[in-house]
């Protein structure tokens, strides 16, 4: 099992990093999962237990100059790690003006995820500095658990607004409640409401717009032949979208959400080589 790769183009680098940035809000602890053409980062809280999950999946291609990695076997060609985003994310922090980062997984005395950053020097030799970050090496019988989740047949699809200011009506809101309403309809509205013995603010959104969804056998989602202005909602912890929206670096240039109703809320987030799925679950 060998892992290494290395970043020259700084755009790339920083990229990146604002990527494992986003990670690092949204779990403290979560799954990489490497093969030859993509990187992925899962989080798989069990809904059950009322935890999101996440699901990130970039092309290597568009971030690493150099890429090569070794799976576990030859027809199991991948390679699974858990570790703490936030130990990648303040790695990276050092390596903002690098001229070249190297990561290389090693096993000295435990299992490490190795960040070198080639900093540039005024004399000839460059200034090398080192990470590493402990990561526990998931065996092959245990990868069944990292599946991309589902996407559930959701009620209502739709476009998200403006997130930085999706972000302080959220903020606002979560000094009044520990749980918020996301309500949609299939005619661009898009409500977030809470309620408490006090007070009930709710947010309006006209005009978001629903995204074209086909599944894969062509067949609409549970939309179709549905009243276009009913409401499908579900209320959810504040903290978590939140989270989500405080961490969000990734600048997607498309965001939008799925919601079932009393279920779940999907949220995807969409920027030409990255795509972030964040799932969670409703509150009974």
């Amino acid at each position: 099992m060998r892992f290494r790769a290395k970043i020259v183009d700084l755009a790339c680098l920083n990229h990146f990093s604002r990527i494992i940035n986003t990670i690092a809000k949204l779990a403290k602890t979560c799954i990489l999962r490497l093969t030859v053409c993509k990187l992925y980062f899962i989080l798989s809280d069990k809904v059950a237990n009322g935890g999101a999950s996440m699901w990130c999946e970039l092309s290597q291609g568009n971030f690493f100059d150099e890429f090569q990695m070794e799976g576990v076997a030859a027809e199991h060609n991948e390679i699974y790690l858990e570790l703490v985003p936030d130990n990648l994310s303040r790695a990276l922090k050092t390596a903002q003006s690098a001229k070249a980062v190297k990561i290389k997984l090693t096993n000295k005395h435990c299992p490490c995820l190795r960040v070198a950053v080639e900093l540039p020097s005024l004399s000839s030799s460059s200034r090398i500095v080192t990470h590493d970050i402990p990561v526990g090496v998931i065996p092959r019988r245990m990868w069944n658990d990292f599946r991309e989740p589902s996407v559930p047949d959701f009620d209502v699809s739709i476009y998200l607004p403006v997130l930085k200011t999706m972000k302080s009506v959220v903020e606002r809101m979560k000094n009044l409640s520990n749980f918020i309403v996301v309500e949609a309809n299939l005619s661009g509205e898009m409500n977030l409401k809470i309620e408490t013995d006090l007070v009930s603010v709710t947010t309006h959104f006209k005009d978001l717009g629903n995204p074209p969804w086909a599944s894969a056998d062509g067949c609409r989602s549970s939309a179709q032949g549905r009243d276009l202005e009913s409401m499908a909602e579900a209320c959810i912890d504040i903290k978590k979208l939140q989270q989500l929206l405080a961490g969000q670096q990734v600048n997607p240039t498309k965001a939008l959400c799925n919601i079932v109703r009393k279920r779940v809320v999907h949220f995807i987030l969409l920027h030409e080589e990255v795509s972030l799925q964040y799932f969670i679950p409703a509150i009974a």
